[in-house]
């Protein structure tokens, strides 16, 4: 079964808090949106599901369940050799 993209993107937006800690939410939801993965629109409002599911505290933090999925999709989407 595939992901959804937004199930992809939300993977992306907690992975990439997880690596660049020092970023604020702003920075990372417009580093991703130059990417062209998403608008940043749409992003904003991942991030608000992300938030309303847990995963991301009120100032864009992750949470323990956050840090858990984070290191779950840097998993997943590290390549094997």
């Amino acid at each position: 079964m595939a992901l959804k993209d937004y199930e992809i993107e939300k993977k992306v937006i907690l992975l990439r808090r997880f690596l660049e800690k020092e970023e604020s939410i702003s920075e990372v939801l417009k580093v991703l949106a130059n990417t062209q993965m998403a608008t940043l629109k749409e992003l904003k409002r991942l991030f608000k599901e992300l938030q309303k599911d847990g995963f991301l505290d009120s100032e864009g933090n992750l949470t323990f369940l956050g840090s858990l999925e984070a290191q779950k999709a840097k998993e997943e989407f590290t390549l094997e050799n």
